[in-house]
């Protein structure tokens, strides 16, 4: 049977023959990629690269890929929250995937290593200000997975039911779900200074989040509720807004993903770190020092 080709209109080209958001051609790519929000955040990884070959930007999606220690590595940054990560997922997997002169499926096809460095609220007390958590798994409070089919081969059902019913969750919201990281990279990023957890992915930072400013919410005791929350033992430690999303795509297209979180805030005693940015570049050197191990 032919292959289908894949239209102008699905798959967006730029003139140069790159695809558009990333604004990557697939040379540019390397096959493990380091995400972060901040587009800024991009060049503080890449300054401890040896070499950097590529740099590019769109819009918020900012590029630098290059070699440390002998490892090809791209750093790109996503923006913030689940929409944009259905994005930079979508183009990554067609820059190793699809062939782009055919407008094709590859038959040969390519698995991505990627590791997210992002910051992050701690909901528990025991998470501490300026700590290193790995997300085991994420609770997806967004709507972005349910766009696509065979998401039963990647949701935990009955963790995701657990957590509808402990916090009697609003429809109207949204369907929650739960996915897990990738078991091998999260062993290989695990160690005596990095905390597991189960983070929840939610769409905006403030009322999705809990926060009060002057619009009022209609759960006000949705945090509790998060840090009520137990399954198998097993209880919440932060709250973000990439995690759960970059899981689900990475695994519905074949790909390995990880999410490294610099505990910055914690809900639960209302502080924030001192140094934040001091915590972040701890956690990018950590995380490359692991990368290269």
């Amino acid at each position: 049977m032919k292959q289908e080709t894949i239209k102008p209109s699905e798959l967006i080209l730029t003139p140069e023959g790159k695809i558009y958001h990333l604004d990557l051609a697939p040379s540019q790519l390397a096959t493990t990629i380091i995400t972060v929000g901040d587009p800024d955040r991009v060049a503080e990884v890449s300054k401890y690269f040896d070499t950097i070959e590529t740099t590019a930007q769109h819009r918020e999606f900012k590029t630098h890929t290059g070699t440390y220690k002998g490892k090809r590595i791209s750093v790109i940054s996503t923006g913030i929250g689940p929409d944009n990560i259905d994005i930079v997922f979508n183009e990554l997997d067609a820059l190793v995937n699809i062939d782009f002169e055919k407008r094709q499926v590859k038959k040969k096809l390519t698995s991505l290593d990627i590791i997210r460095i992002g910051t992050s609220g701690g909901l528990t007390p025991e998470v501490e200000i300026d700590s290193f958590l790995i997300s085991a798994i994420g609770i997806g409070l967004d709507n972005v997975m349910h766009y696509y089919d065979q998401t039963d081969k990647i949701f935990n059902r009955d963790f995701a039911q657990s957590f509808i019913d402990h916090t009697q969750w609003n429809p109207n919201n949204s369907v929650p779900y739960a996915v897990e990281a990738d078991k091998a990279l999260f062993k290989k990023f695990s160690s005596e200074k990095t905390y597991s957890g189960i983070t929840i992915t939610n769409v905006g930072f403030y009322g999705p989040q809990g926060r009060v400013l002057r619009a009022k919410l209609k759960d006000a005791n949705l945090n509790e509720k998060l840090t009520s929350f137990r399954y198998k033992k097993k209880k919440i430690t932060n709250l973000e807004m990439e995690t759960a999303t970059m899981y689900g795509m990475a695994k519905l297209l074949g790909h390995r993903a990880v999410s490294m979180n610099a505990i910055i805030a914690n809900r639960a005693s209302g502080s924030f770190s001192k140094d934040a940015s001091k915590t972040i570049e701890a956690l990018i050197q950590y995380t490359l020092g692991k990368i290269t191990e």
